[in-house]
């Protein structure tokens, strides 16, 4: 096992989550620094950056990592798509659009459809934000003005067969259901963020069934179209780089 350093203070939740993922699979793998360039085409001397936070791991450094450990990659791109919209860059030299290096034959893993797994294990702090209202009533981190849904007090409990309206309304040059702010939140069990998703799928002509808050299958399948519409991977996961679509 090996012995990690310390990661820099400045990295903020979601990097330091994709960091320790990542140190863990390589202990589990046990290959060492070399053994990662000759099988992943990026330097020993990138990845000693990479795993001791200096520098956000591409993404597809961050897919060869798991494809020569043997592990499923689905949850390790979501939180590198989480940590890629809030990376400190103070915390070392920024190399996300490194080239492997040259030794050998590169070998590049084409971006697949990937599993609609369940991450709330990973990322419960995004999962689930609580519904607010007040005409014109900001949360912390919302932009003024945005009026979000009825009871500020309410949590999120699913019922069966009921469904919200959705009444769409940009704000700041942003689109807004009233359910829900985030633009980060990933997607996966019940809450108010499903249904700001989608009620904003809906919108823009990708019927995600009704507004029940469930990430079901007709959901999924609402957000592939919209993501292969828009050019991103075809996941059926909606993390930072969807909600961008969503609310533009």
């Amino acid at each position: 096992m090996s012995r990690w350093k310390e990661l820099p203070d400045s990295l903020d939740d979601a990097g330091r989550q994709l960091i320790v993922q990542l140190r863990r699979l390589k202990d589990r793998s046990g290959l060492s620094l070399a053994s990662l360039q000759s099988k992943t085409g990026y330097s020993r001397s990138s990845w000693e950056r990479y795993l001791n936070g200096k520098a956000l791991p591409p993404r597809q450094a961050v897919e060869e990592l798991a494809r020569v450990a043997g592990a499923e990659p689905t949850r390790l791109l979501v939180l590198h798509e989480v940590a890629e919209e809030t990376w400190q860059k103070d915390a070392g030299v920024t190399e996300a659009a490194e080239a492997p290096a040259p030794k050998g034959v590169r070998r590049w893993v084409l971006i697949g459809v990937l599993t609609t797994a369940v991450l709330g294990a990973l990322l419960v702090g995004l999962l689930l934000t609580a519904p607010w209202k007040g005409g014109g009533k900001s949360l912390a981190g919302a932009r003024p003005g945005v009026a979000v849904s009825p009871d500020p007090d309410a949590t999120f409990a699913y019922k069966p067969g009921k469904t919200y309206p959705c009444a769409v309304k940009r704000e700041h040059g942003r689109l807004y259901a009233g359910y829900s702010t985030t633009r980060t939140a990933v997607l996966s069990q019940p809450g108010w963020d499903v249904v700001e998703a989608q009620c904003l799928l809906r919108h823009r002509g990708f019927d995600p069934g009704g507004a029940d808050g469930v990430y079901g299958e007709n959901t999924t399948r609402a957000v592939k179209r919209l993501q292969d519409k828009a050019g991103l991977p075809p996941d059926g996961i909606v993390g930072p780089h969807t909600w961008q679509v969503l609310r533009r």
